[in-house]
């Protein structure tokens, strides 16, 4: 099995700062157990899986875990998430529309603005501006790569 990851540092100013966690951007073939045993290897604070939504008007699902048990909620898991799916601009081969991403948790629904505008790329210091950040705060440097097992 190959899964792609983006792992990010939330709210430092400097790479291997802050909170550090793993971004999953495309869960689907992956079973609950299989994303627990990946969050037990990454062993980082949390680990987040992007499925699709359930309801078309939302960005996605995130589930959010700990090395040792899913979360149905996390702040910073979820700041890092939409940073990484704004980068990436799509989620799951539909763009990032709007200024407002709206992912559906365990038990509520999450909405994060991590853009001005999801119609260009964006420096980081736009995007951080928006939901109240500053650039500092997340780190410059998301790491791409893909887990072998």
């Amino acid at each position: 099995m190959q899964v792609k990851f983006v792992t990010v540092d939330v709210f430092t100013d400097r790479q291997f700062g802050g909170n550090p966690l793993a971004v999953v951007a495309d869960g689907t073939e992956l079973s609950t157990q299989q994303m627990q045993a990946i969050a037990a290897e990454f062993n980082l604070a949390e680990t987040t899986f992007v499925l699709p939504p359930e309801k078309p008007e939302n960005t996605a699902r995130v589930r959010i875990f700990t090395p040792r048990a899913e979360l149905p909620f996390a702040g910073h898991p979820n700041v890092g998430t939409a940073y990484v799916l704004a980068r990436l601009g799509e989620c799951h081969g539909r763009p990032i529309r709007g200024d407002t991403l709206l992912f559906e948790e365990t038990d509520r629904m999450s909405s994060i603005t991590p853009a001005s505008s999801a119609s260009k790329a964006l420096s980081r210091s736009e995007k951080t501006r928006d939901i109240g950040l500053v650039a500092r705060q997340i780190g410059s440097r998301a790491r791409t790569q893909t887990l072998r097992r």
